[in-house]
């Protein structure tokens, strides 16, 4: 195996999605020589198939739905469907910007680029084309793909994952997604808003489970207005093709039908057969074990983003990789606090989330020290001027900061970023409340709730 490098790199990294690439250009930044290693296209997931196309669909099924509703705002307009080759030409339009403008960044930032599968050789050398690219430090962030369940095949046809679900060439007449979470509910929504009668089936008790149970509901109660099904609850026990779809049947007996099925459980991570187990590096169940500060118990390995047990968001990526590359190149680092790490699920309507739930709050400090509020966008000019519902729940200790925001409704992932303001700086609600928040926006709803918290409500009542 040849020596590709003259020179030992500072940090080669085994991966260009998120958590790979942020390490890249800010190790760079720093002054490290890198070595970026990628078997497909640079930005990985999120940029090619998650985050960004799944966002152009459901924001093209949002202008569909305001097409169909613009009558309720005195504008007359004829929704006549989906032209669902021009959605994906809008949505790879949108994708091949970004990925040139990311492509024009590693360039200027001189990082040295390689396209092929790499595998970890070495505690400090990567394989890739037939040469070895050696590191003083290999970063592993080999992302994920969708997961199925035992017996359940993905065949790309009837049975298909989120990745075929972003190219499908039609919308589909009816459709089954098996997985209340992020992935699942996005497309229920999209494919609603595009014509489709959804039905998600999801084993445990409420969609978006890992969410405060208050923001569940509220999305059920959105769903079932939009006419989205779900059955909550039970597991899946197996698939079946019939005759021009597929037949889903429960734990329980319960059968649904579909044109298609979408697994939508989950993604798991990319570490088979890529050499870490054989380099020492310590694994559970495929995923990397990291520290804080994301290194393996090989001190001159670490690993981000969906290869590591975090949570799976391209921002916790491009945190963990930036971390990693300032770490490398000495810098005072600090450990990720995951619980501050906004959540967003892009859906309509939206939820989005920063803190713990009431439980983990109850949980943590006993439930006598737990105080909580919900703030219904009712009483916000700005939501009731775009006819959206929902409510901004705040979770507070006692006298003591908030620790929870968990909000529903249209727009609210574009109202996150102060709410993970509030919580990381650990504010109180009085010290919100003294913020004054542009009249009339959905903003002001965080600032209107935090007054309330904070004893003085104005427009909601005591």
């Amino acid at each position: 195996m040849a020596n590709d490098a003259s020179t030992v790199f500072d940090l080669v990294i085994l991966g260009g999605g998120s958590g790979g690439y942020a390490a890249a250009l800010r190790g760079a930044q720093l002054g490290l020589d890198v070595a970026l290693i990628e078997k497909g296209k640079v930005g990985g997931t999120c940029l090619h198939n998650g985050c960004i196309p799944t966002k152009a669909l459901l924001h093209a099924g949002e202008i569909a739905d305001q097409a169909r509703e613009a009558d309720q705002f005195g504008v007359k307009a004829t929704f006549e469907g989906i032209d669902i080759e021009a959605v994906h030409k809008y949505k790879d339009d949108v994708i091949s910007g970004l990925y040139k403008g990311l492509q024009g960044l590693i360039a200027s930032r001189k990082v040295h680029y390689v396209e092929g599968e790499g595998r970890l050789s070495s505690p400090t050398s990567v394989d890739v084309n037939g040469q070895r690219i050696q590191g003083r430090h290999v970063l592993l962030a080999t992302g994920s793909v969708p997961k199925s369940l035992p017996g359940l095949e993905i065949d790309g046809n009837r049975i298909i994952s989120s990745d075929h679900a972003l190219k499908l060439d039609r919308v589909p007449k009816s459709a089954i997604v098996l997985g209340g979470g992020v992935i699942g509910v996005e497309f229920a929504s999209a494919w609603t808003s595009f014509g489709t009668d959804v039905t998600i089936i999801e084993g445990l008790k409420h969609l978006v489970p890992v969410e405060d149970e208050n923001s569940s509901k509220l999305l059920e109660r959105a769903f079932r207005k939009r006419g989205i099904k779900f059955n909550l609850g039970t597991f899946f026990q197996s698939a079946e093709y019939t005759q021009d779809g597929v037949r889903v049947t429960l734990a329980d007996g319960k059968t649904f039908e579909a044109e298609v099925l979408l697994v939508a459980i989950g993604r798991g991570p990319v570490s088979q057969g890529l050499g870490y187990e054989e380099a020492g590096v310590a694994m559970d169940r495929g995923y990397v074990l990291v520290d804080e500060y994301m290194q393996t118990n090989v001190p001159t390995i670490s690993a981000v983003g969906d290869l590591a047990p975090t949570l799976q968001l391209a921002h916790v990526g491009f945190a963990e990789g930036i971390l990693v590359a300032e770490r490398l190149a000495g810098l005072k680092t600090v450990p990720i606090d995951y619980d501050g790490v906004p959540r967003v699920t892009y859906c309509h309507p939206e939820v989005a989330s920063v803190g713990i739930t009431e439980a983990k709050a109850k949980e943590l400090y006993g439930a006598d020290k737990v105080v909580a509020l919900k703030y219904n966008l009712a009483g916000n000019g700005k939501s009731k001027i775009l006819k959206t519902a929902g409510e901004i729940k705040l979770v507070q200790v006692k006298d003591g900061a908030v620790v929870g925001v968990h909000m529903v409704g249209d727009r609210m992932g574009e109202q996150v970023g102060e709410a993970q303001l509030i919580y990381n700086w650990e504010a109180l609600p009085a010290e919100v409340a003294q913020l004054i928040h542009a009249h009339p926006t959905q903003s002001e709803a965080l600032g209107e709730a935090h007054l309330a918290l904070a004893g003085k409500p104005l427009h909601s009542h005591d």
